[in-house]
């Protein structure tokens, strides 16, 4: 393992959100379990051919999605994804079951079938989409934070005070959608936080091969914006960090550039053989399980109980199975329907 792909810090065990209550510690412990197992679940369901296309997982990221999401509010504040878009999907309460539903093309899911696993959408959600190309989803989820900003200040609604969450890897810090939209959140002080999920790799391309200045936090200072790094792998760690920005963020005091430092725990795509990283690489990052470290974390603390978190892991499978199930079963788009949800009417 090369220095250049090991963490950029070294991060301790945080003692963060010490206050932190037994109801957060289920909520935050279920999310992230219910992200894992659906994951692996629809590897599953790809490897044994029931599930078709561009499927890209999230496994190990979890802290993030759940870290961010949770700390914000449910059908109140805004999330704009990638084409790692199951986990945040679920995060901001997408039922299970329609995500699924989605991954097979079927008229139950979130997109009605029309979109698949790299276009996850939910406007009952907040969910303003996931995107197949990178960096798509930034002026999105920009003009959202822009949105609350011009409905408070300009139109007088004082209960205006939305944030949106956009997500993105590290490679997408290197294209010009990126710059501009930091550029133009932090001249209008929009309340929008930039999720940088590095994983430390942009598809086959290792971070530190194509970037100049590897510390992507750095960046915000060139717009007089606030920036941080904090460790991915820890979700109470992110969660401290994104509470400290939401409330900038609701305060009028402007963007927050967060850099969670992560890794995925499989290949880029359920294409992807994962033959370039290397073997010594994925064994380190792979004792930092962000679940692992949690569990043991509210353990100590005395929140959750093994037998608590051992029962919360089989209902989540039995719900993961039932999604499966009930996508399995559900009625394909009408062909006769081809054209509709194009037009705003629909």
């Amino acid at each position: 393992m090369t220095t250049e792909t090991a963490p950029a810090a070294s991060f301790a065990p945080a003692k963060a959100c010490p206050n932190l209550s037994r109801d957060e510690a289920l909520v935050i412990y279920r999310d992230m379990v219910l992200g894992r197992r659906f994951e692996d679940k629809c590897a599953e369901m790809y490897y044994r051919g029931k599930m078709f296309g561009f499927v890209h997982l999230y496994n190990g990221q979890e802290a993030v999605s759940t870290g961010v999401i949770k700390a914000m509010k449910a059908q109140h504040d805004w999330f704009c994804s990638t084409y790692r878009d199951h986990v945040h999907a679920l995060s901001a309460g997408v039922p299970a079951r329609e995500v699924m539903s989605e991954l097979f093309g079927k008229e139950t899911g979130c997109s009605k079938g029309r979109g698949g696993s790299m276009h996850l959408f939910s406007k009952e959600h907040h969910l303003l989409g996931g995107y197949a190309f990178i960096g798509e989803g930034i002026p999105v989820a920009l003009g959202a934070a822009f949105t609350s900003r011009y409905k408070r200040d300009a139109l007088g609604d004082s209960s205006s005070n939305a944030v949106t969450a956009a997500f993105f890897g590290d490679g997408t810090c290197n294209i010009g959608q990126f710059y501009e939209c930091l550029n133009m959140a932090q001249l209008w002080k929009l309340p929008i936080l930039f999720v940088v999920e590095n994983n430390k790799w942009a598809i086959g391309m290792a971070h530190h091969r194509a970037t100049s200045d590897v510390e992507i936090w750095r960046k915000a200072a060139g717009f007089g914006m606030h920036g941080e790094e904090v460790d991915g792998m820890d979700v109470l760690a992110v969660r401290d960090a994104a509470q400290r920005a939401i409330e900038r963020a609701r305060a009028g005091e402007g963007p927050t550039l967060l850099e969670c430092m992560t890794y995925r725990f499989r290949g880029h795509s359920l294409a992807d053989p994962d033959e370039l990283r290397d073997p010594e690489e994925k064994a380190f990052w792979a004792e930092r399980d962000p679940i692992k470290g949690f569990s043991a974390e509210v353990a100590s603390r005395g929140l959750l109980s093994a037998e608590e978190m051992a029962a919360i892991d089989k209902e989540i499978d039995a719900e993961v199975r039932e999604a499966v199930e009930f996508a399995l079963a559900a009625p394909e788009p009408d062909a006769s329907e081809l054209t509709r949800y194009i037009w705003a009417e629909d």
